[in-house]
C-alpha cells in the first residue's frame, strides 16, 4: 500500500509533502503514486477517512498534462481537472459531514482538509466557497475538544463572509449555527443564543420560518435554555420544533402513500443521525415532564410525547426500519390514549401502525425461488 521515498532524491523544486500535515514526506501511496505521507499513521488516517474513495480520482487530477501537446489539448485537460476537483470537493465534503454526524470526528478531519484544498484549487484564495470546509473543520475540532482550533477556523469563515458581497443566506445560517455551537461548548450562552437567533433569521429567509432547517436553530436554542435552567422556555421551543417536524413528516408519509415511491432515500446518513438525535432528545424531555408535571402541564407533556413518538414512527417508516416504526407507533398510540388533547391524532397513528404491520408481513413471506 505504501512505498518509501527519499526526500533528497526529489528533483529540485519537487519537494513532496505529507497530505495531512504538510511536513516532508517519506511514504508514497503505491496505488495512485500521487499522494505522500510523513509516516504510516497519517497514511492510515487518510485512507480511513477519504483516500480509499478518492485514490483513483486523484490520479486523474494530479497527473500533469503531456508536455508536447497542442494548446487545445492542454485547455481540455485543465477543464477536465477542474470538473474532477469539484467532484472530489463534493465527495470529501459529504464524507466529512457523515463522519461528523456519526461522532467520528478524527476520521472527519482528513476529508474536510481535502475538501478545503479542492475549494482553494477551484475557486482561488479567500473565496466564500471555502466556508463549508471551514465549518466542517470547526465542528470536527469541537467534537475532539480542540476548541481553540475550532475558533480559528470559524474566524477564517467569518472573515471570508464579511469580505463577500451578497453572501448567501445558506452560508450565513450555517456559519451562525456553528458559532452558536462553539459558544455553547465554551459556556458563553448569551453569545450562543445571539448566533442561534441569527441562524434562524437567515434560515427562515431562505427556507421559511416553519421549515425543518429553521427548526434546527430553535432546537439548539432550546438546548441552551436547558443549560441555563430555564425549562419553561426550552419546552416552548421544543414544542415549536415538534410541530414543524410532525407536519413535515406527515406530508412526506402522505406523499409516499400516494406515489408508492419504493426504494427512495428520504434522508442521507448525516440527516438520519441528526433527526433521530433531535427527536429523541425532545421526547426524553417531554417524558420527564410526564413524570413531574400535574394536571394541565401533564396533559401538554403527554400530547407532545404522542406527537414526537408519532414523528419518530413516521421517520423510521420512511427510512424503512419497520421494527422501530412499529415500536414508536405503539408508544404514540399509548400516549394518545392517555391525553385528551391528542385524541384527534389516534386515527392517523393507527393508520400508520397498520401500514407498518403490512410491510412487516410482506417482508416475512418467504421469497419464492424461480
Amino acid at each position: 500500500m505504501s512505498a518509501t521515498i527519499n526526500p533528497l532524491a526529489n528533483p529540485k523544486g519537487g519537494k513532496k509533502l505529507c497530505e495531512l500535515c504538510q511536513k516532508p514526506a517519506y511514504l508514497q501511496c503505491t496505488k495512485c503514486r500521487v499522494t505522500y505521507y510523513c509516516d504510516v499513521a497519517h497514511q492510515q488516517a487518510d485512507w480511513n477517512s477519504i483516500h480509499n474513495k478518492a485514490c483513483e480520482l486523484l490520479i486523474l487530477i494530479r497527473s500533469p498534462a503531456p508536455l508536447h501537446s497542442w494548446q487545445t489539448d492542454r485547455d481540455h485537460h485543465h477543464m477536465q481537472t477542474q470538473k474532477r476537483l469539484e467532484q472530489l470537493m463534493e465527495l470529501s465534503h459529504a464524507e466529512s459531514k457523515r463522519r461528523v454526524s456519526e461522532g467520528k470526528y478524527e476520521e472527519a478531519l482528513p476529508a474536510a482538509q481535502l475538501s478545503l484544498r479542492c475549494a482553494m484549487d477551484v475557486y482561488g484564495p479567500n473565496a466564500v466557497e471555502h466556508v463549508p470546509a471551514y465549518l466542517l473543520l470547526a465542528e470536527a475540532n469541537m467534537g475532539l475538544g480542540f476548541l481553540s482550533q475550532a475558533e480559528g477556523y470559524l474566524s477564517k469563515a467569518q472573515w471570508t463572509t464579511m469580505k463577500t458581497l451578497g453572501c448567501s443566506q445558506v452560508i450565513l445560517h450555517q456559519l451562525h449555527r456553528t458559532l452558536g455551537r462553539l459558544y455553547t461548548a465554551t459556556g458563553r450562552y448569551r453569545s450562543a443564543l445571539l448566533h442561534f437567533a441569527n441562524d434562524i433569521f437567515h434560515a427562515s429567509e431562505e427556507f421559511g420560518l416553519n421549515s425543518v432547517v429553521s427548526a434546527g436553530g430553535y432546537f439548539l436554542m432550546a438546548n441552551v435554555f436547558v443549560k441555563e435552567e430555564k425549562p419553561d422556555i426550552a419546552i416552548s421551543l421544543y414544542s415549536q420544533v415538534t410541530s414543524i417536524w410532525h407536519m413535515h413528516l406527515s406530508k412526506m408519509v402522505e406523499h409516499y402513500s400516494q406515489r408508492g415511491t419504493q426504494g427512495e432515500q428520504h434522508f442521507d446518513e448525516a440527516q438520519l443521525a441528526e433527526v433521530d438525535q433531535m427527536l429523541n432528545v425532545m421526547l426524553e424531555a417531554q417524558q420527564q415532564g410526564v413524570n413531574t408535571h400535574q394536571s394541565a402541564m401533564l396533559s401538554h407533556s403527554l400530547g407532545q410525547s404522542a406527537l414526537l413518538s408519532h414523528s419518530l414512527a413516521m421517520f423510521w417508516f420512511l427510512c424503512r426500519d419497520h421494527s422501530k416504526a412499529l415500536d414508536f407507533g405503539r408508544k404514540a398510540a399509548e400516549f394518545s390514549r392517555q391525553c385528551e388533547e391528542q385524541n384527534s391524532l389516534a386515527e392517523s397513528i393507527q393508520s400508520l401502525i397498520q401500514e407498518v404491520e403490512k410491510h412487516i408481513t410482506i417482508q416475512q413471506i418467504p421469497t419464492i425461488q424461480q
